[in-house]
């Protein structure tokens, strides 16, 4: 099932059932009002919120209406924690972060942002830099989780702009803000796509309306979200309601003529300009200035979206 949170006024939304097609939605009211309360009781909830998918999707809920991700939060518009990993080695290997290892910061997850929500940035001098990623959301993990048993605990999966400012070398600093898509959802929503804890879908990034990435976030992905998950479990509990991100979506290049090329392009700035240093010696791509806009989408075979869009705009404090 596809779940989102609509805009009401308070901090935590009101929780919507999505079409498949994402044309239509239904209020889950009576099932469960908030995600964070479908997720804490998902046994019970869930079924009953995959018996109004089915009646969405089937066209016989009685009170649907358009869906219009405009109207959309964060689908977890708060978290519990969040945590970001380097699910790619790629991405550590181009930026000079390392042999691959698995690493896991902590990140900012009290003011989880939309889809469509302007990114607010302090001067064009941050370096402000989009990065696309996958996340996911869990149950309840205990400590010491296995890799197995972690992605058992998997709920939701969405999309993720987690925004970096890369002038600015303080860690609690430099990542301002994550955005997340449209709609979360289940695994059974991914089907085939779904693999041993990765995502096999294109993930698509377009940089003031130009497409520059179009990287498979299955194939190289170092270590799966079944990983991620017991990583981060091995010295203390998760509470349901954990979003964890995979890091920014990276495919290896491949050498032609005596240099790397990349033809699935880049899913951060930041790839970019260490591809440029790597061919030319220097970086001449500049980092995102004010009105400059970032789409990230992935589609599934039959050509529809699968999470919806993340369209978001550089803005000012002014703005």
């Amino acid at each position: 099932m596809k779940l989102a949170t609509y805009k009401d006024g308070t901090r935590d939304g009101q929780l919507v059932v999505v079409s498949r097609d994402l044309s239509t939605a239904h209020y889950a009211t009576g099932i469960a009002t908030r995600m964070q309360q479908a997720l804490d009781d998902w046994g019970f909830i869930a079924p009953q919120l995959q018996d109004l998918y089915e009646t969405l999707n089937n066209g016989k809920a009685r009170h649907a209406f358009p869906f219009d991700p405009a109207l959309c939060m964060a689908p977890l518009p708060r978290a519990y924690q969040r945590l970001t990993g380097n699910a790619y080695a790629n991405h550590a290997a181009l930026l000079g972060e390392g042999e691959g290892d698995l690493v896991m910061h902590q990140a900012a997850s009290d003011a989880l942002m939309g889809a469509n929500d302007h990114v607010v940035c302090a001067n064009e001098n941050l370096g402000a830099d989009f990065s696309a990623e996958i996340a996911v959301i869990t149950g309840d993990v205990p400590v010491g989780a296995s890799a197995d048993d972690a992605l058992e605990s998997i709920r939701l999966v969405m999309l993720s702009n987690a925004i970096t400012l890369r002038n600015v070398t303080h860690n609690v600093q430099s990542h301002p803000a994550a955005s997340f898509s449209p709609v979360a959802v289940t695994l059974d929503e991914l089907g085939d796509a779904w693999d041993n804890g990765s995502v096999h879908l294109t993930v698509q990034v377009a940089w003031n309306g130009r497409k520059v990435g179009m990287c498979d976030a299955g194939t190289d992905m170092t270590h799966h979200f079944g990983q991620l998950v017991a990583y981060a479990s091995k010295t203390r509990a998760l509470r349901a309601g954990t979003v964890v991100n995979s890091g920014t979506v990276s495919n290896a290049g491949f050498e032609k003529n005596g240099k790397t090329e990349w033809p699935k392009g880049y899913s951060c700035i930041a790839e970019k300009r260490a591809m440029e240093t790597a061919l030319d010696g220097k970086a001449t791509t500049e980092y995102m200035k004010f009105a400059d806009t970032v789409r990230i989408e992935a589609k599934g075979k039959d050509g529809q979206s699968v999470f919806g869009a993340i369209e978001q705009e550089l803005a000012s404090l002014d703005a």
